[in-house]
């Protein structure tokens, strides 16, 4: 195999190198961007990234356990909530893909800037798909 074959594939499989890159390439979103513009990306799909901070577990009505963090990075936060066991932690960098709510009424309760998770994965497992 050629030397610089070789060195392009450890760079593309490499922790933290391309992935970020090529999560970008695929669709991943600033919290920035959609803290700057949330009409833009109501009720759409949305893939993020941050830090998992204060994390909430729960049970929904139907007795199915549920959880909720705040997803920080240096620009913002939002709220994700998904159903599903937690498999993330406490300061975890995550991807997040799910839908975007710009505000959801809960009640008499208006809760901003939502994700409702699809799939919630600490970014030192990388989706494949997202890598290449």
């Amino acid at each position: 195999m050629p030397l610089f074959l070789l060195l392009f594939l450890l760079f593309l499989f490499a922790p933290g190198s391309l992935g970020i890159a090529s999560a970008t390439a695929s669709g991943l979103i600033e919290i920035a961007e959609l803290l700057a513009h949330p009409e833009q990306y109501d009720h759409q799909d949305v893939m993020v990234t941050g830090k998992v901070m204060n994390v909430q577990l729960a049970t929904n009505r139907q007795g199915q356990p549920a959880y909720g963090f705040l997803l920080q990075d240096q620009a913002g936060t939002l709220k994700v909530v998904s159903l599903g066991q937690l498999e993330v932690h406490e300061g975890d960098q995550v991807i997040v893909e799910g839908v975007f709510s710009r505000l959801r009424q809960v009640g008499r309760t208006i809760v901003y800037n939502e994700i409702k998770a699809i799939s919630v994965k600490p970014m030192t497992r990388l989706n494949p798909d997202l890598v290449g």
